[in-house]
């Protein structure tokens, strides 16, 4: 029989994500004992996370752990975690965009920050990259404002507006904005299709490092649109989920965040598949027009297709645009 735990938690969405604010005095200063209480909070290793809190998705399997700042001129520091669903790994080596977005709101009602109407700006230290994130979070009445107009998609309904500044946000883990000091990089698969292998499966990636590691390639030299949604690429026929984590792993060792592919975080980096801007409908059925955007994209989270878009993602594509006009 377990013994029973008990642990304040705040389980909050951020942007489009969700997942348990936890205070870092509350947790074990054992790293094999806390992330020990994290998993089971969570439910995990369970493919359902039946038994905790986890809903068995990548973008709800996510924590924040919030604590007193340890860096002059910061409010609070901010740990993100990815919590595996069906393995038994509490992964901190990146940072989560959509959860940061809490952090200020957390903080606020947990007296770490004075609220201050109308706005209160939240400094924020990212101990997963010591980068600093700057929240300013709507305040009426001495509380985060939960109303408002603000839509996002990937949400349903509106909100309150947080807008988050990443400062200096290049080299989060590897120190450079392109970690090889190139634009652009080719690789050799050694899991690719018959698209692949047209071109002895070697193709251009580009590596690049802001706010998280990533790596990009274009959907058309895989023989894709970069349109498709997460539901046809994990049923992919020429196993594209496979190929694109081949890419991921290999770009790891190359951006220098592992010394082989075998040991490879299972969130850093992430892998981006780019497009063409061209009509699509997306998993809500909402017909999105070409002439409305400049990209379509599509990446993972842990082993599966992200089912919105990430944050810090989009850092990435912004300097992605630049590092492309060279290709």
């Amino acid at each position: 029989m377990k013994d029973y735990m008990k642990l304040p938690v705040l389980y909050m969405r951020g942007g489009t994500s969700k997942g348990a604010y936890l205070y870092a005095p509350d947790l074990p200063t054992d790293p094999t004992e806390r992330d020990a209480m994290i998993l089971s909070l969570y439910g995990s290793p369970d493919v359902r996370q039946i038994d905790g809190i986890g809903g068995a998705d990548p973008l709800t399997s996510k924590l924040a752990i919030v604590g007193p700042a340890s860096v002059e001129g910061c409010d609070v520091d901010y740990t993100f975690a990815y919590v595996g669903i069906d393995t038994a790994v509490v992964d901190y080596e990146g940072n989560c965009g959509n959860i940061s977005s809490g952090v200020g709101i957390f903080a606020m009602l947990r007296g770490l920050v004075e609220p201050v109407e109308p706005i209160t700006v939240v400094r924020i230290h990212n101990t997963n990259t010591h980068k600093i994130i700057e929240a300013h979070i709507p305040v009426q009445g001495g509380l985060p404002v939960v109303t408002g107009d603000f839509a996002i998609d990937g949400v349903p309904g509106t909100g309150a507006q947080i807008m988050l500044y990443f400062q200096s946000p290049s080299g989060s883990k590897t120190g450079k904005l392109l970690p090889t000091g190139n634009a652009r990089d080719t690789i050799t698969l050694e899991v690719g299709n018959a698209h692949t292998a047209k071109n002895n499966h070697r193709i251009d990636v580009s590596f690049v490092d802001s706010a998280t590691p990533s790596v990009f390639v274009k959907a058309k030299d895989l023989g894709y649109t970069g349109t498709e949604m997460p539901s046809d690429i994990e049923a992919d026929a020429e196993g594209l989920l496979d190929i694109l984590e081949d890419i991921r792993r290999t770009a790891a060792v190359r951006m220098g965040l592992a010394t082989s592919k075998e040991n490879a975080s299972p969130a850093i980096p992430k892998i981006c598949m780019v497009g063409t801007a061209s009509t699509y409908t997306d998993i809500q059925g909402r017909v999105i027009e070409g002439a409305s955007i400049d990209i379509v994209a599509r990446t993972k989270a842990l082993q599966v297709i992200h089912k919105a878009y990430a944050v810090t993602g989009s850092l990435e594509v912004q300097s992605l645009r630049l590092a492309w006009l060279t290709w």
